[in-house]
């Protein structure tokens, strides 16, 4: 009987733990997701909740700089030294969309397309990284955003595989 009424304290604790979590991405999307005044940037669609253009989410640079922001340094086969990279977590821009999915179709402005699962989101600190070096990043620079992982963290991102998934001159995500 006791370990009933523990599991049931448990069950109901864990139901109680996602529905404020609920209540907290559900706040913070809307708070992301007012209309873009600027120039839009980043279109995200397919499988999401939240939307502020039709079926759409459309971020401008403005929109991005309010969601919380990370930055870290790594090497990559594309710059002879370490760079720093800095944006939102890629995990905190779909959480701002509501996005419920397993893949994601990363689409840069010369259309070149790559395949993300949406599990890397969470299991590494993917940026959308808007500044490079400190700096915004114009389109013949690879901005003006570049989804990267952080390389260095771990030996397993050292690979052609994740290498393959970063995107620059990002322009769109597909979820689905």
């Amino acid at each position: 009987m006791q370990a009933c009424l523990s599991e049931a304290r448990r069950g109901a604790a864990r139901f109680v733990g996602a529905v404020l979590t609920t209540l907290v991405l559900g706040t913070a999307a809307a708070q992301a997701l007012d209309k873009a005044t600027g120039p839009v940037i980043l279109t995200i669609e397919g499988a999401i909740t939240q939307t502020n253009q039709g079926q759409q989410a459309q971020f401008d640079m403005k929109m991005l700089e309010k969601l919380p922001q990370h930055s870290f340094s790594t090497q990559t086969p594309w710059y002879p030294n370490a760079v720093s990279f800095t944006g939102p977590l890629l995990r905190d821009v779909l959480a701002a969309v509501g996005a419920k999915g397993s893949k994601i179709t990363a689409v840069a402005l010369n259309d070149y397309k790559t395949e993300i699962p949406l599990e890397d989101a969470t299991r590494h600190d993917v940026i959308v990284a808007r500044l490079m070096n400190n700096r915004p990043m114009p389109v013949r620079e690879k901005g003006p955003l570049f989804i990267v992982y952080p390389f260095d963290t771990k030996a397993e991102l050292r690979s052609e595989l994740y290498y393959n998934r970063a995107a620059w001159q990002l322009n769109a995500l597909r979820i689905r």
